[in-house]
Order: C-alpha cells, then sequence, then structure tokens
C-alpha cells in the first residue's frame, strides 16, 4: 500500500503546479493535480511557496488545510475512476447534475468523504462505503 509521507505528499502538489507552470512533461496524475490547483487560485501562492512543505495549517489557524482539501480531491478522482466505493461515480453525476457544476458536486463529495474518514477515525473501524455513497446521494436529492 502506497503510504507517503506528508512532505512527500506536499512536494507532490508543489512540483506539480511548478510543472504545469513551466509547461514542462506531466505525469497523468501530476496533470489531474494541476487542474485541481487551477480551480483552488487561493491556493496558488502556498503551492508557488517550498517553504510550505513544512508549514503547519491547522484548525486555529482559521483556514483548511490546502494540501489535506487538495488530498481528499484526488482521492475522490481515483474512486469515480474505478467506481469504488460501488455507486459512487453515479451518485457523483447525479450531485453533477443537481449542482449544475461539476466542482461544486466535488466539493459536495469531499464534505461526505471528510464526514465518512471522520466517523471512521472515531470509531475505530474503516470507513463506511455504503454509508459516503448514500451521503453524496442524499446531497444530489436523490437518497
Amino acid at each position: 500500500m502506497f503510504n507517503p509521507s506528508r512532505d512527500q505528499v506536499r512536494s507532490f502538489f508543489i512540483e506539480a503546479w511548478r510543472k504545469h507552470r513551466a509547461r514542462e512533461v506531466l505525469t497523468p496524475m501530476e496533470t489531474i493535480a494541476a487542474d485541481l490547483i487551477g480551480h483552488h487560485p487561493e491556493y496558488h501562492p502556498i503551492v508557488e511557496d517550498p517553504d510550505a512543505i513544512g508549514r503547519d495549517f491547522t484548525p486555529e489557524d482559521g483556514g483548511i488545510n490546502p494540501f489535506l482539501h487538495l488530498s481528499l480531491h484526488l482521492a475522490i478522482e481515483e474512486q469515480l475512476s474505478i467506481d469504488q466505493p460501488p455507486g459512487i461515480r453515479a451518485a457523483f453525476e447525479a450531485a453533477c447534475a443537481h449542482r449544475g457544476n461539476r466542482h461544486d458536486a466535488m466539493h459536495d463529495a469531499l464534505e461526505c468523504l471528510g464526514e465518512a474518514l471522520f466517523d471512521a477515525q472515531r470509531s475505530g473501524t474503516q470507513p463506511d462505503g455504503l454509508a459516503y455513497v448514500a451521503s453524496l446521494k442524499k446531497k444530489a436529492g436523490i437518497g
């Protein structure tokens, strides 16, 4: 199982964005990451700062961790590509139709995934894929 460190994840996003801006060749995963960063101009100053690798982003700072946010985006893109958990792709497509905007639907999915991960962490269990999909369906008005 791939288990990158915090610094490796942050370096990946910083490097993907650097390569994108320099018009260098990107791997498929870097292309997805650069596209995600492109949808978040508020994160550009952070991913353009190599020192951000070691920066702490705490809730007390009043914002969310941009690298965590981008990582969750990336996780959902992967889930959609393989329809895992089963039904996530259909639920996401319904959310897109409901919201009229893919990025807004993605943020709905992020919220649902975050809740599923929080619940799993709190209960000491694996994330409940069925509950996650059901939550997204509910946001899309079909559940």
